[in-house]
């Protein structure tokens, strides 16, 4: 006889403890953890509570996750014993159950470990659920490491939040470029059709690279200097277009001519008409801010195809506050556009070369600061439409997802947005490289035919910069 194959046992659904620190990141995050159990301790409750007052974005997701919870508390059938089902709130992308705390826990904590402690209690809710479900994996789950770090040493199971993680590792993140091999051409060229229009080439290739090709990536040979932009994609064949040489003085952007490879491409895509948002990013020195500038200024001042730029940035400071800062609402960003000033200063002082250099002297950088170049602070950008505006948004990588799209939105009818930034240098707490609003704009633009997105790699401030960053 045939042995009959033993019956599977039932896999246990894991029951997730959550931190506070995590329904303020996110508020949705009861919605994020599929066929498992949610259990929220009554410190949680207490610690939302606590900080819901204010204006700030962690006190916006403190009242968000209070108004979801009390939703799906509000109706009269619901036995919290029971727990909530979380397949209907959820719009059927949860199907676990949602647990709140209704009876008071006071498990043995280490001696030592003061009670009174918010983090603590959450803990001891921890080893009660461990030893009432021993077979079933319970694991708190938190934004703070610290707190990581002590339920691991009292022998619990913690993880970090990772829902709101884009990649999980950024050297994945789409480049906006792609070096062709050497061969492209004797595998794509066959039946290869050529044409011109307004001043540029376009080949239709087709073959096996074609597929992995997305519209508007930069594709380049080593070989015999040949650069294009995709601009259609679709099955095994592809259409490239080439591109403007920006490194020749003939065809300098406001007196600024690309240093390399990559600053020819971020130039081909800041100052394409199609293009309605630009992402650009790269260590500090490899010219996002000048090139940005330089483009901003001829298609405001000399095609006229913008009325003016508006830059904005996050405020958070590298070091320590410097408190509350005197005048309107330019003056008080003043000190925070130091970039912007250097970079004027370089533009307009661009010798012969560039078409409003030398001559124009110091006194040019204010007038064109004061007439077409707008300073905004981030507080004041819910419920504007920018028309026919150049919106630079610098530090890119200090935004969550949620202020970059409320900031994008802002975008009306012939608005360019361009995000700069540096994602190795992130300042704000809670975010990291995986989270940023940068590397979440970058990874779902990816593709759209309107979005650009150019990482730049080589720094072209100065030898002293370049060896500084490699050797510090």
């Amino acid at each position: 006889m045939p042995r009959q194959p033993a019956a599977k046992k039932p896999v246990l659904s894991k029951l997730f403890v959550l931190d506070t620190n995590v329904l303020m990141h996110d508020p949705s995050c009861l919605f994020r953890f599929e066929e498992h159990d949610i259990f929220l301790p009554i410190m949680t409750l207490e610690e939302l509570d606590n900080n819901k007052k204010g204006l700030s974005e962690i006190a916006r997701n403190a009242r968000q996750a209070s108004r979801m919870l009390d939703d799906m508390l509000a109706g009269s059938d619901v036995d919290i014993d029971e727990g909530i089902a979380l397949y209907g709130p959820s719009a059927k992308l949860a199907s676990g159950r949602l647990f709140l705390q209704t009876e008071a826990i006071s498990s043995e904590l280490p001696q030592g470990l003061p009670t009174s402690k918010v983090d603590n209690q959450i803990l001891s809710v921890v080893i009660h659920l461990q030893k009432k479900f021993p077979k079933r994996p319970v694991i708190l789950v938190s934004k703070d490491i610290n707190m990581r770090i002590k339920s691991r040493a009292l022998n619990l199971l913690a993880e970090d939040y990772f829902n709101d993680k884009v990649l999980e590792d950024t050297d994945l993140l789409y480049t906006g470029t792609r070096a062709l091999p050497a061969d492209f051409w004797e595998k794509h060229g066959k039946n290869m059709e050529s044409w011109k229009k307004d001043s540029k080439t376009y080949y239709k290739v087709s073959g096996p690279l074609c597929p992995q090709f997305l519209v508007n990536e930069l594709v380049w040979l080593e070989s015999d200097g040949f650069a294009a932009m995709v601009k259609e994609a679709v099955g095994k064949k592809a259409v490239l277009e080439t591109l403007i040489d920006y490194t020749h003085p003939k065809h300098a952007v406001w007196g600024i001519t690309a240093r390399n490879r990559e600053q020819n491409f971020a130039l081909n895509v800041l100052m394409n008409p199609d293009i309605d948002f630009v992402t650009l990013v790269g260590q500090a020195g490899t010219g996002k801010t000048l090139l940005t500038l330089a483009a901003g200024l001829t298609q405001t001042l000399e095609t006229k195809q913008f009325g003016e730029i508006i830059m904005t940035r996050v405020t958070v400071p590298v070091g320590e506050d410097i408190g509350f800062l005197p005048g309107s609402e330019e003056e008080k960003m003043a000190p925070w556009m130091g970039a912007l000033e250097d970079n004027l200063e370089v533009l307009t002082h661009s010798g012969d070369s560039g078409p409003y250099g030398g001559e124009w002297g110091k006194a040019a950088t204010n007038d064109i600061l004061r007439a077409k170049i707008k300073i905004k602070s981030l507080n004041f950008m819910r419920g504007r439409t920018f028309l026919k505006k150049y919106l630079i948004i610098d530090e890119a990588q200090n935004l969550t997802p949620k202020q970059m799209k409320t900031l994008i939105t802002r975008a009306g009818p012939g608005t360019k947005v361009v995000c700069l930034g540096n994602i190795a240098q992130i300042d704000t707490p809670y975010l990291t490289e995986g989270s940023s609003g940068l590397t979440y704009v970058v990874d779902r633009f990816k593709g759209w035919p309107h979005s650009g997105h150019v990482t730049l790699q080589r720094g072209e401030r100065s030898r002293l910069a370049d060896h500084a960053a490699e050797v510090l």
